[in-house]
């Protein structure tokens, strides 16, 4: 009797350290997929399997390790870039676990638009986002409340010399330090507006970064033929349980008709980068 090939083994392995992922005996699943490895070092799913065994025991310092053996036998491994993402995030290192959730959203959508992952990496992007601009937001609120009390010191301070020297009469320029005092403030609300609100208590992100359908700002645009924009898992979402149709125009749509709208999602980037207050609106 031939012994069984070493791919094979390493295979059975993996199938075996699912079974035992489903059942959540997740020592038994980390023991098959190690025993995978030393087959079969070179398989990529071996590795993420492994990593997701880690991340459900919140091993975080060993995801980002199997996941970095991961990308390195496939660039192209949308779970190992996310699982990266998230370890990375749980180490405080928001500006490169942003970048490799951002690489495992783009794998995502080129693999599949509509599939649950994207939607998951989405989510933890945008929190991460969110956070990311809570933090940032904070530290510059405070900073502007020390700058304007010290402007608001520096020019009372000012108009108090001004007074003296007047020999202590009535400044005719009462009303032009009133003005500054008035300018002062427009200068710290002007410096503050990204961080606020469009109105009070209102977060409004402009109807023409939103999705025609959803009206939530969009993440991946595609343009039709008429000239609309649409969120695509959305739009491909329509068109496959509605019907092959604009839902707005009524015209006839295909699948193969969408087009990336690169220039607005360009100004969605854009405009989330300054008001990260918008990645909660989702």
């Amino acid at each position: 009797m031939s012994p069984i090939p070493v791919a094979e083994q390493a295979e059975q392995l993996r199938q075996d350290g699912n079974f035992y992922f489903t059942k959540d005996r997740l020592g038994a699943a980390i023991d098959a997929y190690t025993e995978a490895i030393t087959l079969c070092p070179n398989v990529p799913i071996y590795w993420t399997n492994r990593a997701l065994c880690h991340r459900k025991r919140n091993e975080w310092t060993r995801v980002e390790e199997d996941c970095r053996k991961a990308i390195q036998l496939d660039h192209h491994s949308v779970k190992a870039h996310y699982m990266l993402g998230l370890a990375l995030l749980q180490k405080k290192d928001f500006t490169n676990g942003v970048k490799e959730l951002e690489k495992a959203l783009d794998l995502g959508r080129g693999a599949n638009p509509k599939g649950y992952m994207v939607e998951e990496i989405w989510q933890e992007l945008a929190r991460a986002k969110y956070l990311e601009w809570e933090h940032g937001s904070t530290k510059r609120s405070w900073d502007l409340q020390n700058l304007k009390k010290a402007c608001v010191a520096a020019l009372k301070e000012k108009h108090f010399l001004d007074w003296s020297e007047n020999g202590g009469f009535v400044d005719k320029n009462v009303k032009s330090n009133q003005n500054q005092f008035e300018a002062l403030d427009r200068v710290f609300d002007k410096a503050a507006e990204n961080d606020s609100p469009t109105e009070p208590g209102v977060w409004n992100v402009p109807g023409y970064l939103c999705c025609n359908i959803t009206y939530d700002i969009l993440r991946d645009p595609v343009i039709t033929p008429s000239g609309l924009t649409y969120e695509r898992a959305v739009i491909l979402e329509h068109l496959q349980k509605v019907g092959k149709f604009d839902p707005i125009t009524r015209e006839p749509l295909f699948p193969s008709q969408l087009v990336q709208n690169l220039a607005l999602k360009e100004a969605v980037r854009a405009y989330l980068d300054e008001h990260g207050w918008a990645y909660k609106t989702n």
